[in-house]
């Protein structure tokens, strides 16, 4: 027998698992009261002899001597004697003890054990936390490392970085990819960002900072015409924070949480960082709609499955306000199981430019499932979701009937070889009357706050697109990610980089997207890019 076949029988089973009880004989029972002991004979009398041993009759057989084997096996259990399972029986009961344990999956294999959770300091953590029975790294903007090493006491570190390579076919000669707030720049490797900092949480006071470096630092500003509102050049104060914001935690049922300053919104669904999402180009009702908010926020978790959140903001992903009143809104997140997630975000606030009495609303809605769950398959885990977005604009010289937006996306993704893979296909589709969430190709330096002639976004201007993505995702550990990916994208109108590209000879010239005399941006309908990213989180 090998050590591990006996480790296993004396740690798994029983012994009475192994050898069945000998069947027990009676207690002699005590004597009445003035009677003698059984085994004493009474006064006077002889002591009883033990009785002679038979001997057998002629031609019987001799009977057997203590110890030795019987001839009638097969009675043996039925008597209550002891017999031994055999090899193959004990095999099964340590496999269905193991089982039990958790120590085995469904195909034999060995599963080892979960470390225990180490002890939390309660003057460094909440008291309860909604949410923290489940596992849903499996959600799209909701996969994370399950540990870091960039803990201590009440800061919780993180640290990511994401570089990507792109290839357009359309082949821009100035290496300019447009249409996209993820995506920027062709045939080059580029930083898209770079951030450190982290969470911090003392005796219910928190607070989380994230820094942005790389192109994220230039292009996330570029986006919000907010800025040009006034003074003190807000775009530059911003420019390097994508998180920024301190709040007190109220230990009420599941936790209540005040918060102020700069936060991620999840309007569209997927995050703003790529690590966490199930592709690198999300579809257009994630591209073209808010990655973050700068206000107030108060975070409310009734139960463990449940949050509502609202918000007073600045504005539509805005530093500042775009107009003389802010922006409201509130998201609800419900989880009442592992596998369903639904997601609902509302916004309601005045967020065109120039035109103060223009009103948008707003709403963005997902549901989440994971479909299986199979560790130990080659196949082991699949998920689904569905996002639908509808909104518009009135007054200013618009209506609902002509100024709005609607849109979908749907994505299906496969983990595969112990969720080690990833194979994500999916896309989208928008239409956008007045364009006022169409990304504004940065034609000779246009940024939202300027403009261009070159493609404008006024009332009456359609637009309508349709886009692609199929990603495979290799997950070294929960800390990296090597991710390829091919999008597909079609406009109802030229938009995309086309060869000719969106700069003009000799540079960007004159004020940011001004027309430049003698030239044109080379935009097209469709684009076609490969995209090779190298992903890490801590």
């Amino acid at each position: 027998m090998s050590a591990l076949a006996l480790l296993l029988r004396v740690a798994v089973l029983m012994p009475t698992d192994l050898v069945p009880a000998a069947p027990s004989e009676p207690a002699p029972s005590e004597p009445a009261p003035g009677e003698p002991a059984p085994s004493e004979p009474a006064p006077g009398e002889p002591a009883p002899s033990e009785p002679a041993p038979s001997e057998p009759a002629p031609g019987e057989p001799a009977p057997s001597e203590p110890g030795a084997a019987s001839s009638d096996d097969a009675t043996a259990a039925t008597r209550g004697d002891a017999v031994a399972p055999s090899p193959d029986a004990i095999d099964r009961r340590v496999d269905a003890r193991l089982r039990a344990l958790g120590l085995l999956d469904e195909r034999g294999r060995w599963v080892p054990p979960t470390p225990p959770r180490p002890a939390i300091d309660p003057r460094f953590a909440p008291r309860r936390e909604a949410f923290a029975w489940a596992d849903v790294s499996w959600a799209p903007a909701s996969y994370a490392p399950v540990e870091t090493p960039l803990k201590w006491g009440p800061f919780t570190g993180e640290l990511r970085l994401d570089a990507a390579y792109h290839v357009s076919l359309a082949d821009p000669k100035d290496n300019t990819i447009s249409g996209s707030s993820e995506v920027f720049r062709h045939n080059e490797l580029q930083l898209t960002q770079i951030g450190f900092g982290g969470n911090f949480f003392y005796r219910n006071v928190h607070a989380r900072l994230m820094t942005q470096f790389g192109m994220y630092s230039v292009t996330t500003p570029r986006n919000d015409a907010s800025h040009a509102r006034g003074n003190w050049r807000i775009e530059d104060a911003y420019r390097y924070l994508s998180e920024a914001y301190a709040g007190y935690h109220i230990p009420v049922l599941y936790g209540l949480n005040v918060q102020a300053g700069i936060f991620m919104s999840y309007v569209g669904l997927w995050s703003y960082y790529n690590f966490d999402n199930w592709t690198y180009q999300p579809s257009y009702v994630s591209s073209n709609t808010p990655w973050f908010f700068n206000g107030v926020r108060i975070q409310f978790f009734p139960t463990k499955t449940l949050k509502l959140e609202p918000w007073i903001v600045n504005g539509w992903q805005a530093y500042a306000k775009f107009s003389d009143g802010p922006g409201f809104g509130g998201q609800v997140l419900w989880r009442p199981t592992e596998w369903l997630t639904i997601l609902g975000n509302q916004y309601y606030g005045t967020d065109t430019f120039g035109v103060p009495g223009r009103r948008r609303v707003h709403t963005d809605d997902s549901i989440m499932i994971r479909t299986f769950d199979r560790p130990g398959r080659g196949v082991s885990r699949g998920a689904v979701s569905l996002t639908l977005d509808a909104g518009c604009e009135w007054r200013g010289g618009v209506a609902c009937k002509g100024q709005y937006f609607a849109g979908f996306m749907a994505y299906h993704r496969l983990w595969l070889w112990r969720n080690r893979l990833g194979l994500t296909v999916g896309g989208g589709a928008i239409t956008n009357p007045g364009r006022y969430l169409v990304l504004l190709p940065p034609i000779n330096g246009a940024t939202a706050a300027s403009g261009t002639p070159y493609f404008t976004a006024a009332p009456g201007n359609r637009y309508w697109a349709w886009d692609l993505q199929t990603t495979f995702d290799w997950m070294i550990n929960r800390h990296l990610t090597l991710r390829a990916e091919f999008t597909t994208r079609h406009a109802s109108v030229p938009y995309f980089s086309g060869h000719g590209g969106v700069t003009p000879p000799g540079g960007n010239q004159g004020p940011p997207g001004s027309v430049v005399p003698g030239w044109r941006p080379d935009l097209v309908r469709d684009e076609n890019r490969f995209t090779l990213a190298w992903m890490l989180r801590y």
